[in-house]
């Protein structure tokens, strides 16, 4: 039986480097009998780091490996001379990891876009070697500091997928088929329920190539809340999603309640959800009769403001589904669409 890949839940301990002690030392020399203290400082303990690598889609590798260390500093030595820094520390993290103190809960960061750093433990103090503590009336020291330990934590990671849209739907419904459709995703579909027990990305986009990321999450049952099915395990994957789409299977015995269930789990989960715009799509027309679908619509028309009615499978309805995406793309811009960079200055004529 495959594995499956996909972790977004970690905890892992993070120490970074102990600072070097500082050293005793006096200069000895021929012809210079009082050479004094001369012992170096030590070299300050290595950082620990977490770095976005936007290769990485899951926090599957730390399944394998928990602990990191940074490098210690080196003591000082003679003549002055200061002990190397110890080397930090880079944990490449995906997109769309936050960062927790597992202890207190304190939440120290997120890491969302390529080149984000976050510095989680910080390398202690190298101690200052003799030569730092000498004056005119104390001329032979004899005494040096030790390096300071550097910090160590627990750190709880939390993925949280970076979607732009969220399918969100019952068990068979159609939502991977449906992403597949739109996106030419190659995510496992099957004619059973629970084909989808990770959350698949897709990404659509529209005639100007601006682009939007769907995520697919589980399929939920009712009672998810309560811990049936899969829970409410991969909803913290639709959180950063400015669009829900409820994808429904018309073919269900009453798709209004799946409707008002789904929107019932969403607010169990996160009542802000519900505050988010939201359309849904009744899939599988094509199976059903059309006198169905006409006693469906004002019911549905109270639940959301934007109803389609498609077959993924068939790729019927879908352009308008399109269009309206493209629509609301337009009016709802992504952030780097926002403040697009200035154009290039251009010459007047005749210069």
């Amino acid at each position: 039986m495959k594995k499956h890949t996909f972790v977004d839940l970690v905890t892992i301990r993070v120490r970074a480097g102990k600072g070097g002690d500082g050293m005793v030392h006096f200069h000895r020399e021929k012809y210079r009998p009082r050479g004094g203290p001369d012992g170096g400082d030590g070299g300050h303990g290595g950082n620990v780091y977490l770095v976005v690598d936007p290769g990485l889609k899951t926090l599957l590798d730390f399944r394998y490996r928990r602990v990191f260390q940074a490098e210690d500093g080196r003591p000082g030595g003679p003549n002055r001379r200061h002990g190397r820094r110890g080397r930090d520390v880079e944990i490449r993290v995906p997109p769309g990891t936050l960062v927790y103190d597992h202890l207190t809960g304190e939440k120290l960061g997120e890491l969302l876009h390529e080149g984000d750093r976050l510095l989680v433990a910080r390398g202690g103090r190298g101690g200052r070697g003799n030569a730092r503590f000498a004056t005119p009336t104390r001329r032979t020291p004899r005494i040096a500091e030790p390096g300071e330990e550097g910090e160590e934590r627990i750190l709880r990671l939390e993925l949280k997928l970076l979607a732009d849209v969220a399918l969100v739907g019952y068990p068979n419904a159609g939502k991977t088929t449906l992403l597949r459709a739109l996106t030419g995703s190659r995510a496992r579909v099957g004619a059973y329920p629970f084909t989808t027990k990770i959350p698949n990305l897709g990404v659509w986009k529209d005639s100007w190539q601006h682009r939007l990321t769907f995520v697919d999450v589980p399929g939920l049952v009712r009672g998810a809340h309560e811990g049936r099915g899969m829970g409410l395990t991969f909803l913290r994957h639709i959180e950063r999603a400015r669009l829900i789409l409820l994808v429904v299977d018309l073919t269900r015995p009453d798709p209004v309640d799946d409707v008002l269930s789904l929107l019932g789990e969403l607010e169990a989960y996160r009542p802000a959800l519900l505050e988010r715009e939201r359309w849904i799509v009744l899939n599988k027309m094509d199976l059903v009769d059309p006198t169905h679908l006409k006693s469906l619509e004002a019911p549905m028309q109270s639940l959301a403001p934007r109803i389609f009615v498609v077959s993924a499978r068939e790729h019927r309805g879908l352009e308008l589904l399109k269009e309206a995406l493209a629509e609301w793309l337009k009016e709802n811009p992504l952030e780097d669409e926002r403040n697009p960079a200035p154009p290039p200055m251009s010459l007047p004529p005749n210069h």
